[in-house]
């Protein structure tokens, strides 16, 4: 996996904050906030940069919308396999 996956990965999590904020602003909010930390990561110059909770802020994410995002919580997963192949 590369940042190019990972760069789709995030277009697809987009396509999916974009539907899902028809009925559920506050999951859009959240997944928005996600959608922010992982692109801050990603381009992060330095370690220290790097937010040391992002892993455990989209295993939460995953918990919590499993039942009503199936989707998400896939494209989630999928952003975390990247991250942890890339050593994030």
């Amino acid at each position: 996996m590369t940042k190019k996956d990972l760069h789709e990965q995030l277009e697809q999590l987009r396509a999916e904050i974009d539907r899902v904020a028809r009925n559920d602003t506050a999951a859009k909010d959240r997944m928005n906030e996600l959608l922010g930390e992982v692109e801050k990561t990603v381009d992060a110059s330095s370690e220290e940069e790097i937010d040391d909770n992002l892993m455990e802020n989209l295993r939460e994410a995953v918990s919590q919308f499993e039942t009503d995002h199936p989707r998400a919580t896939a494209i989630l997963n999928d952003i975390m396999v990247t991250l942890s192949n890339m050593g994030i």
